[in-house]
């Protein structure tokens, strides 16, 4: 048979046979379901997840724990604290980890999937809390071991357990009769979607709006990075040739205390200070009024008369009175110098109109900031700018990498290859004193569509040893700077490097987490008590060796001259800074007290108070009320914004063991705060964690003198 026909002959007998059978691509495996694989024990499997993983997760993670949960309740033994308290502190390890890559998500890559999933799924995890802290089988078997003789047998981390276990069922309802049971689901399902709707309007009006700029002339007064950064968000929303002041507070104050052009600086300040407040689809009024109404009324069903009174049950604080005294002893002197400053202003800013010959104005809101430079320059003979070429974004980082290490024996070393959720995010390896591992710390600093505005730290993986290993924490912060243009340093303000080191402060509280059970680790604490680790942490940015270490794209350290204008200058801003954040406080504390009885207008409701309270008319809250996200984009902060302050309280006061024995890094004094604070997380009561620190309790005096509020103070500046 010729060649030539066994090829037709082959061809033809291929043609009749059926085509051969093709394999099903396997199932894909939905990374959020798998236990964290690769070094470090386990990494976040960022690069893998999808927007489409998180739903068929989320309820996978409930199942599971809510299987977890039955037969914690079916076991027919006594209960004691193995088989109640400590299962279920295991339990719900899947939706943890589930949970984790969800709120990176929401919070970092707000797409539109994204928020259309959060407004699914929000009332959905509510429901599902209310459905474990109400169970009354799983209330019955902790009560009995709450009130049982073992309980006194039990070590002080394992009764702190059981406490905070206790403390949150019963604050959340699970002595409640069934109709009030079910009126609290109710209620919480609702605020759930309240609390993702007020977040997405004010991320809408971030994303949306910004100050367009035209001409190249109103850009006077702004850095060259300002500038650059303007043309990056101007090519960003496609209008290239134009530049725009994004609606941020990186970019927003700066243009604010900077730009000489005072219809643009009231253009500025109605787009930043008007977020969620303008009448339009993206209005948060009427959410905030329902969901102080709905609190109010789950309030009432739990046996408070307000709010305030049932979220501050378990704080330091205890009562809200006890707050409110705080914050006014601090709001007088405050109020009384911003007054003082205001006058000095209000004279430089006549002299001006006089020298150019124009018709003089009162000072207006977005007027402050750029007058209080021109005063800050005339008195300190210090403009605030000067520092900028100093704050390069990763020296600030190396300085603060240096703090750690001095402190606490820290070493930050980059890692490469390591999964992260976006291509911004950087990976540092810490390890101790003796090389051990530490923990991991992700960084991702830079402003974008969708993320949340502001700065937080994340726990990816609390430190424990629950499972008898001793897993090591993953944390991380998160901050919205403005990127530079290719090549050149980014460059931070004098606050923006405060807040890396504050938030930098929460995430040390989780690396240097020493406990057993997740649930109490670092920063897990308190309400008013978690802020002391972040805020004492900001204290060492203006220490001497720290300040060395920031140095201009020569290499150049800041000068002497510099340094000492700086050091005098020192409280300047502090007056306005704690009226403005007080403002915000007092305002928060009060609509809580309220009984939620009458309906309230957020508008005429922050008006009158601040009216009552004395706010001068050139100040605005630092969160207005329908963009207090701390308070009203979930219950973090809700009646709890006054924490920063008193955790400054302790701060302040905690700071000065350190300074008292002539060395800000005085190596014994933070070994006993690491010992002290920072490793015990919420496994302490927190009044005794810093008696344990201090050997006494804290006291406000140091917060008054460090601010210039001290009466001998205040009657020097007169």
């Amino acid at each position: 048979m010729s060649l030539l026909r066994v090829i037709v002959t082959l061809a033809g007998t291929l043609a009749l046979m059926p085509p051969p059978a093709t394999s099903a691509p396997a199932p894909r495996t939905n990374p959020l379901l798998v236990a964290w694989s690769g070094p470090y024990g386990g990494l976040p499997p960022f690069d893998r997840i999808r927007v489409a993983d998180f739903a068929p997760a989320l309820e996978a993670g409930m199942a599971a724990q809510r299987r977890e949960i039955a037969a914690i309740t079916a076991n027919r033994a006594p209960p004691t604290f193995d088989n109640t308290v400590l299962a279920l502190e295991r339990s719900g390890r899947l939706l943890r980890q589930v949970q984790m890559a969800y709120g990176v998500w929401t919070g970092s890559l707000g797409s539109p999937a994204v928020q259309a999933l959060e407004r699914r799924i929000e009332p959905r995890l509510a429901a599902f809390r209310d459905e474990l802290v109400q169970n009354p089988r799983l209330f019955q078997r902790v009560d009995a071991v709450y009130r049982s003789a073992e309980m006194q047998r039990l070590n002080a981390e394992q009764q702190r357990l059981v406490w905070s276990h206790h403390t949150e069922m019963v604050k959340q309802g699970a002595m409640l009769d069934a109709p009030a049971k079910a009126r609290v689901r109710r209620i919480n399902q609702r605020l759930a979607t309240l609390y993702t709707a007020f977040s997405q309007n004010l991320l809408a009006d971030e994303d949306s709006q910004g100050l367009v700029i035209k001409e190249p002339a109103d850009l006077a007064g702004l850095s060259p990075a300002d500038v650059e950064a303007a043309a990056q968000e101007a090519r960003r929303r496609g209008l290239a040739g134009r530049w725009v002041i994004a609606n941020t507070r990186s970019a927003m104050e700066p243009f604010l205390a900077r730009s000489p052009r005072r219809a643009l600086r009231e253009q500025a300040w109605h787009l930043w200070t008007y977020r969620g407040d303008n009448g339009n689809a993206h209005d948060n009024n009427r959410i905030v009024g329902e969901i102080l109404a709905l609190r109010g009324e789950r309030s009432k069903l739990m046996g408070f008369a307000n709010f305030a009174q049932w979220n501050l049950s378990d704080t330091m604080a205890r009562q809200p009175q006890a707050a409110l005294d705080l914050m006014l002893q601090v709001w007088r002197p405050a109020v009384t110098q911003v007054r003082y400053q205001l006058a000095r202003m209000q004279k430089l800013a006549d002299d001006e109109a006089r020298g150019a010959g124009d018709v003089g104005f009162t000072i207006q809101p977005w007027d402050f900031r750029y007058y209080a430079e021109k005063l800050r320059q005339a008195e300190y003979d210090f403009d605030a700018e000067e520092l900028t070429p100093y704050l390069q974004l990763d020296k600030v980082r190396e300085a603060m990498f240096w703090a750690a290490g001095r402190l606490y024996g820290l070493r930050f070393e980059p890692l490469r290859g390591v999964p992260v959720f976006h291509r911004d995010v950087t990976v540092y390896r810490v390890l101790g004193r003796e090389g051990e591992l530490v923990g991991l710390w992700y960084f991702d600093p830079y402003a974008r569509e969708g993320k949340k505005s502001g700065a937080w730290m994340d726990s990816y993986r609390a430190q424990n040893r629950l499972f008898g290993a001793d897993v090591r924490p993953i944390v991380s912060n998160n901050a919205n700077f403005k990127r530079a243009a290719p090549g050149e340093p980014v460059l931070i303000t004098w606050d923006d490097a405060v807040t890396m080191f504050h938030e930098f402060g929460h995430a040390l509280h989780g690396l240097c987490s020493d406990v057993r059970y997740p649930s109490l680790a670092g920063p897990a604490s308190l309400l008013d008590f978690g802020e002391f680790p972040s805020q004492v942490n900001e204290y060492w940015l203006s220490t001497p060796p720290v300040l060395a270490m920031l140095v201009n794209r020569a290499g150049q350290p800041l000068p002497p001259a510099l340094l000492q204008k700086l050091e005098r200058s020192r409280n300047f801003d502090k007056p306005f800074w704690e009226l403005e954040f007080l403002a915000s406080a007092l305002l928060d504390m009060k609509l809580h007290l309220q009984p939620g009885d009458a309906p309230i207008d957020p508008r005429s409701f922050e008006k009158a108070t601040l009216d009552e309270l004395g706010m001068p008319p050139a100040v605005v809250a630092r969160h207005r009320i329908p963009q207090f996200a701390h308070v009203f984009a979930s219950e973090g902060y809700a009646a709890g914004y006054y924490g920063y302050l008193w955790a400054e309280v302790l701060s302040r006061d905690a700071f000065d063991a350190f300074t008292e024995t002539g060395d800000a890094f005085d190596a014994a004094t933070a070994e006993r705060y690491r010992k002290t604070v920072l490793s015990v997380g919420n496994s302490v009561d927190p009044a005794e964690a810093f008696r344990d620190f201090r050997g006494r309790d804290p006291q406000v005096e140091a917060l008054l003198r460090a601010n210039g509020f001290a009466p001998d103070a205040q009657a020097a500046k007169r």
